[in-house]
């Protein structure tokens, strides 16, 4: 039992620093909070973890970095139109990452960046220019195949991501009061459907 325990620490640990971040933000979390939320002291948490910047690379190295990996898996054997493909991954991202906490990280990055350089850098290299290779490759593959009218494929692809961004942001802001609130999949939907049609081929005649 002690054995297990001490194996499944450090996914503790990662699963406390992430509800902190989110609702405190990255400068006001400290390291004796989460070490208490885990349940351990804190000389435990540096057996695993160097420091809080450490912790938050650990946070995104176990909660997205996985989600990336398995988008860009599915570009490699999903075998149907592209249309299809960048509905599936949009709304794969929301259930794996926009329905739990990790959505909460983009307002965190929005917010603290100025001040932790490092770290948003770090977020930026590993999980915003892997996202927008997923999307990019999509767009081509669709516009290659003439599914998709030619756009500015860069362009294109902060278009498509805003939304989703939002969605997340609003959740962790003016979502926690009775502000307009959204339902995630009526606003997903709406956004995939302006989306597809808007980058759809015009048919030859």
């Amino acid at each position: 039992m002690r054995q297990r325990r001490k194996e499944a620490r450090p996914a503790e640990l990662m699963a406390a620093a992430l509800d902190l971040f989110v609702e405190r933000g990255f400068a006001a979390t400290k390291l004796d909070d989460v070490a208490a939320r885990a349940g351990v002291s804190k000389g435990t948490l540096y057996l695993y973890f160097a420091n809080k910047e450490e912790l938050f690379k650990a946070v995104i190295q176990q909660g997205i970095l996985p989600v990336l990996a398995q988008g860009e898996e599915m570009l490699t054997q999903f075998d149907g139109d592209a249309r299809a493909l960048l509905q599936v991954m949009l709304m794969r991202w929301w259930e794996l990452v926009g329905t739990t906490h990790l959505a909460g990280i983009p307002k965190l990055m929005i917010s603290e960046a100025g001040n932790f350089p490092e770290v948003a850098q770090y977020y930026y290299e590993n999980v915003m220019v892997r996202g927008r290779g997923l999307i990019r490759e999509v767009l081509q593959r669709g516009i290659a195949s003439g599914q998709f009218r030619a756009v500015d494929v860069e362009a294109a692809i902060d278009v498509i991501l805003a939304p989703q961004m939002m969605l997340a942001i609003w959740r962790y802001s003016l979502g926690s009061c009775d502000c307009g609130k959204q339902d995630p999949q009526t606003y997903l939907r709406t956004h995939i459907d302006l989306l597809l049609n808007g980058l759809m081929a015009a048919e030859k005649k």
